[in-house]
């Protein structure tokens, strides 16, 4: 994949706080998040300790190259849940040598385990790497309008 060495994949644990900062951080630079502020340790742990929302980071080296932030969304139609892709991103000079498509497949097979019947993600339209990437890793576009409420 990248050179010689291996890329890892994990699911963030209640003691894997140091990974989440730096998946926070590679959000805020391929984001490009001027002027973001990282909440506090505390509430980043308490995010940890819950079910839901959960990450999924790769790892070269130890260090965090990529990962994607979900959501576990129970249904009311059947007694399963869904997942909410919320945040996807892989370092820029990363980009490309499949650390995307293992993260989606990586989700894939821990959304399988525990039984959930569909994940769904949103892309702007005008983003058409990021369309391009969901329909190259088999994802299935709806014509959907997104409404936001600022509060």
């Amino acid at each position: 994949m990248i050179s010689n060495r291996e890329t890892h994949y994990k699911k963030l644990a209640g003691n894997d706080l140091h990974h989440l900062i730096a998946l926070i951080r590679l959000y805020e630079d391929v984001f490009e998040m001027r002027g973001f502020i990282m909440p506090n340790a505390d509430y980043l742990q308490t995010l940890l300790d819950r079910e839901s929302p959960f990450f999924v980071v790769a790892l070269l080296d130890g260090v965090v190259i990529g990962g994607l932030t979900a959501h576990i969304l129970p249904s009311i139609y059947f007694p399963s849940s869904e997942i909410y892709i919320y945040d996807l991103a892989v370092q820029t000079e990363y980009q490309r040598k499949g650390i995307g498509r293992q993260l989606i497949a990586s989700l894939k097979e821990y959304s399988t385990s525990l039984g959930m019947k569909e994940i769904f993600v949103q892309a702007d339209i005008e983003d058409q790497h990021a369309v391009d990437f969901y329909n190259a890793t088999g994802g299935t576009a709806e014509r959907v309008i997104h409404f936001s409420y600022n509060l």
